[in-house]
């Protein structure tokens, strides 16, 4: 597995942010049941930056938590059974790693979040970093539904690795 960890922001995040991003998207693999090595970039930056991106893509002009790029297209969220059909289109040809996509997360709102929200630090970047693994395996949240079945698994996940609220 490949995951590419930018930190390109002045402000300091205190804590082993690579360590929780490795095992969030670990353990959501795991409970996708991913069967192919990944390859996935984490750029952290600041709230400039990801307003510029999210104007860019989104035309939202404010920043955001987070952001994510997936590169592959799911006939449905989770479903990696026929890949292996494309694999010119989503995998790296010098390593056969599944190219998942990136995800770009502010800093400053993970330090805000977490306070606003009372919990830690930790408890927001695992909670970005398995938000943003669940957009990059296909799954969204624009209806009740769809936003409902996100969350359980959000929650599955921080739970599996026991970073609670």
């Amino acid at each position: 597995m490949t995951i590419n960890i930018e930190y390109e922001s002045d402000i300091i995040l205190d804590l082993d942010y690579e360590d929780i991003i490795v095992k969030v998207v670990n353990k959501a693999l795991e409970l996708e049941k991913c069967p192919y090595q990944v390859e996935l970039s984490v750029v952290l930056t600041d709230n400039e930056t990801i307003k510029e991106i999210n104007k860019m893509y989104r035309s939202i002009d404010k920043p955001t938590d987070v952001l994510s790029f997936p590169m592959v297209d799911y006939d449905e969220a989770g479903d990696f059974s026929d890949l292996d059909d494309y694999f010119h289109d989503y995998f790296n040809p010098e390593t056969g790693e599944l190219i998942l996509g990136d995800i770009i997360l502010s800093v400053e709102k993970v330090i805000d979040q977490a306070e606003e929200y009372g919990h830690s630090l930790v408890r927001e970047l695992g909670f970005l970093i398995a938000h943003s693994m669940l957009h990059l395996f296909g799954y969204d949240h624009m209806d009740k539904e769809t936003s409902m079945v996100m969350e359980s698994k959000q929650e599955n996940i921080l739970e599996e690795l026991r970073i609670r609220r």
